[in-house]
């Protein structure tokens, strides 16, 4: 036929499909979530996320020791309290949950990289991310709160915090507080463009984080809109955060991609917890091949422009780059 450009040159063998691929994982670009739960001898499943687990601070180090077997070296945290109240107070106690967590990680796995989720949710008794005035969660009088959080989280042994409450001024806040304390170096990963969607079920019934009455509309995204993910992700960038995130992932592609695109800070996306349960289901029903779908959806997130993928997979993506089916 005389063609002159045949793309199909460059897919003959696996060895060729892989060196000339656009796309590339690594797992240091992975981090892991874990649920710590306030008590002792706790591992108990989460009945809407099979195969993942609340842990105590006291039988963390089991889900740590598995995940760095696998090559996976980073965590955030997240807390579930015994006691919770109308303003947090949990969430930068000494003795909280995700500082007894951090404490234990860092003494017995000093090298694993800690983050602390840095939000009010699950420490409210009404199960929203911020004080209350009325029925309205009021931002500025949060404000001092979640910075104490990251303080108190930095204190413990965090090395990065992750404000995800999506209060505005958030991001300035926590960093005036950990500059103020010695703590200039630890970086802050902004959730920048956190959308108010429908894919958080699992995790709110994982974390005890669900609200009591409304929903968070008024502080998360409405997910019809793209072009304010770029005021969000500039606002962070202005108020000193070092890394970005769209959360979530599967849904909001075009969004990684605009973020990625208009800034120079490293970009995360999270796979959230409905994500992670829909492919669960699809796979227990025989409708999907399971490892397929989680190798072809993280490619899908890097490939849009993340440089970091933060998922309830990561153990099993790890393995799959160790089997060469990803990477």
């Amino acid at each position: 036929m005389g063609l002159l450009y045949r793309p199909r040159r460059l897919r003959g063998t696996p060895l060729l499909r892989e060196m000339v691929r656009e796309t590339r994982i690594g797992k240091s670009a992975l981090i892991y979530p874990v649920f710590v739960k306030e008590g002792h001898g706790v591992k108990e499943e989460i009945p809407s996320m099979p195969g993942q687990y609340r842990y105590s601070p006291d039988t963390l180090g089991f889900a740590v020791e598995e995940a760095q077997q696998a090559g996976v070296n980073s965590l955030l945290l997240f807390g579930l309290p015994a006691c919770k109240d109308e303003t947090g107070s949990g969430a930068w106690d000494e003795k909280g949950v995700v500082q007894q967590a951090l404490r234990a990680v860092k003494r017995d796995f000093p090298q694993v990289y800690c983050i602390g989720d840095v939000c009010l949710c699950e420490y409210t008794s009404h199960g929203h991310c911020g004080l209350l005035k009325g029925e309205q969660v009021d931002n500025d009088s949060t404000l001092p709160l979640l910075a104490k959080t990251a303080l108190a989280q930095v204190q413990a042994g965090a090395d990065m915090v992750a404000p995800s409450d999506m209060m505005d001024g958030h991001i300035r806040a926590i960093r005036e507080v950990l500059d103020g304390n010695g703590f200039s170096h630890i970086p802050i990963m902004g959730y920048s463009a956190k959308y108010a969607s429908h894919f958080y079920g699992p995790f709110r019934e994982a974390a005890g984080s669900a609200p009591a009455f409304g929903d968070r509309k008024s502080y998360q995204m409405d997910y019809h809109n793209r072009r304010e993910a770029i005021k969000e992700a500039a606002l962070d960038v202005e108020e000193g955060a070092d890394i970005l995130m769209v959360k979530p992932a599967l849904a909001y592609l075009d969004v990684i991609r605009d973020v990625s695109q208009a800034f120079d800070l490293p970009l995360a996306a999270y796979s959230v917890s409905g994500e992670y349960a829909m492919i669960k289901a699809a796979a227990a029903a025989g409708y999907l091949d399971e490892e397929a779908l989680v190798c072809e959806t993280a490619v899908s997130v890097f490939r849009a422009g993340a440089q970091i993928l933060i998922t309830y997979y990561a153990k099993e993506l790890a393995r799959f780059l160790d089997e060469g089916r990803i990477g």
